[in-house]
């Protein structure tokens, strides 16, 4: 089984990370929900000009949504890594399809990053920001990719390993 491990692991350790950051954020937020709340309103406080009646609401949420997208896509990536880890996908290839899948960690930081830029810069600008962007792009991408790459294997028989390989 080991074996096996080996041809994943990094996507399988970006999907831990996932998973470990989705559930700090739980643990934070039930340790001390006043301190994101109280961050958000020091910033809407300091740049009122980008705020309106329900920036404070929003941005809270922007903090929920990475934590409730980083327990969600790493748990789905977690069960789509162990099918891939048995299928008959080649073996360069597998590792390949295990970080794109583990990529979609990115996507929950997006949510986080505007988390902690929407107090400073708002929430449009928050939404517009590179990193935003960057972050999204790379967590569906990655994950769309190596989906559609495990699901050619599985069902269209594609990117096999020869026997005796």
């Amino acid at each position: 089984m080991f074996k096996e491990l080996e041809k994943i692991r990094i996507g399988l350790a970006l999907v831990l990370l996932c998973l470990v950051f989705g559930i700090g954020m739980g643990v934070s937020f039930g340790v001390s929900e006043e301190s994101y709340q109280n961050y958000i309103a020091a910033g809407i406080q300091a740049h009122p000009q980008v705020h309106d009646t329900k920036s404070e609401e929003k941005i809270w949420r922007y903090a929920q949504r990475a934590h409730f997208h980083a327990t969600g896509i790493s748990a789905f990536s977690l069960g789509l890594i162990i099918l891939l880890m048995f299928s008959d996908l080649k073996t360069k290839l597998k590792s390949i399809t295990a970080i794109l899948i583990g990529l979609s960690a990115f996507y929950p930081l997006a949510w986080f990053t505007m988390f902690l830029l929407a107090p400073s810069l708002g929430r449009d600008a928050a939404h517009e920001y590179f990193l935003t962007k960057l972050f999204t792009a790379v967590g569906v991408g990655g994950l769309l990719a190596g989906v559609f790459i495990l699901a050619a294997n599985l069902f269209l028989r594609l990117f096999r390993e020869e026997p005796g390989n």
